[in-house]
């Protein structure tokens, strides 16, 4: 499915509120209400839109600790890497898990009640013996902002243009 700047208005507009009625929308990207419609559900057919959340304030909830960790993993064969996503992907304190290159294998962002907690899952992860042969953990001591939506205007923009 080809994309036109139209399907990424509507893509920009949904990631930045999930809850807009069709008519805002179609206001909005300047469409009327029911071709918007149909490029919305074409484009959840498509998999280009996967789901919609709340986005929740964690800090009114309670005091909370994120952690980057830098994870180094001993042997590099596909079952090694394959282990080791296994294994933290039923972490549920673990809610990024990247595989980069350079000076080491993943980086992963936690979310824990503590350093306590984010210690035993550590050590959890080390009993189990996934591969990991060294890791580096950073905690974050403050966030001054995080963006909730992708500049998908600026990443796709020129390319749906030229299509």
């Amino acid at each position: 499915m080809k994309l036109d700047m139209i399907d990424v208005k509507i893509l920009c507009e949904l990631q930045k509120n999930g809850r807009i009625t069709n008519v805002e929308l179609a206001e909005l990207i300047n469409l009327s209400p029911s071709p918007c419609l149909t490029r919305m559900k074409r484009l959840q057919a498509a998999g280009y839109i996967t789901g919609y959340s709340a986005q929740i304030d964690i800090a009114k909830l309670g005091e909370v600790l994120t952690v980057f960790t830098e994870v180094t993993l001993k042997n590099h064969r596909h079952v090694d890497f394959d282990r080791f996503q296994a294994a933290v992907r039923k972490v549920d304190a673990c809610i990024e898990c990247h595989l980069v290159s350079g000076g080491y294998d993943y980086l992963l962002k936690f979310i824990t009640s503590g350093i306590v907690h984010y210690q035993s899952i550590i050590e959890n992860l080390l009993d189990q013996d996934v591969g990991i042969d060294k890791y580096f953990s950073f905690v974050v001591i403050k966030s001054p902002f995080i963006k909730a939506h992708l500049p998908l205007n600026k990443l796709f923009g020129d390319e749906v243009s030229a299509a």
